[in-house]
């Protein structure tokens, strides 16, 4: 938990940076703009395609008309929210993050030496095969979405589940080798899972929602070297070429 607090603590203080509002209000407008949109075009579409579904098709047969269509409006603007936050959570991480990593590197980890290899190619591979996960566990979980509490406690499972399958390995893929990653990943499992949940739960605040991605993607940066550097033993490991 401490170390869940250090890089929450780590990614407030690194918004008195004006260059990382940039950075954290880009996805944010992205789904904000991609949420409207996908209301005004796709929500009627899908409402009345979920009316054709069970539970709304029994209760519209018992003449609870009004309550299948809250239900299937709910279901619609949870759909609506859950692809503008997968969209701009792969904004966030193959773009945004990297750009992040480049300036705390820099500034917060110079003492990290980046010893990945090839980590866009592969952060980029891994946040799409993440999407793919997490689509796949939205559908396979929906019907249970419709049972009480369970509509609150699944998605923020899934979205802790994405943010740590996503982020985590995103922000270290330039900086720890393939040893490094898999040690981490063992030994930092449940730690990286929780901070996956907490920026799940602040992503159901309204407004500061918007802000989720950027900020997980920031919060897993700060984690993600601290654990690295603390891994190494504090050791200043060095490339040559790497620093003027």
């Amino acid at each position: 938990m401490a170390d869940i607090m250090l890089a929450l603590s780590r990614t407030l203080s690194s918004l008195r940076q004006r260059k990382l509002w940039i950075y954290v209000l880009i996805p944010a407008v992205f789904s904000l703009l991609l949420t409207f949109g996908l209301a005004i075009w796709g929500l009627g579409a899908l409402v009345e395609r979920l009316l054709t579904y069970p539970p709304m098709t029994l209760l519209v047969s018992w003449g609870l008309l009004w309550l299948a269509y809250v239900l299937a409006y709910l279901g619609g603007w949870m759909a609506i929210f859950a692809a503008a936050y997968l969209a701009a959570s792969l904004l966030a991480a193959v773009i945004i993050l990297p750009l992040m990593l480049k300036h705390l590197a820099a500034s917060d980890y110079a003492d990290v030496a980046p010893m990945g290899a090839d980590s866009f190619a592969a952060a980029t591979a891994n946040s799409i095969f993440a999407s793919i996960l997490f689509i796949a566990g939205w559908l396979i979980t929906l019907p249970l979405w419709l049972l009480p509490g369970l509509s609150l406690i699944l998605p923020m499972l899934l979205m802790a589940w994405l943010n740590r399958r996503t982020f985590a390995y995103d922000a270290l893929a330039m900086h720890a080798t393939a040893d490094e990653w898999r040690a981490l990943e063992q030994s930092h499992k449940t730690p990286l899972f929780m901070l996956g949940l907490s920026m799940a739960l602040l992503a159901h605040i309204p407004l500061l929602g918007l802000l989720v991605p950027a900020l997980s993607a920031l919060s897993f940066v700060h984690y993600g070297l601290e654990a690295l550097r603390r891994q190494r033993c504090g050791a200043l490991v060095s490339v040559l070429g790497d620093h003027p």
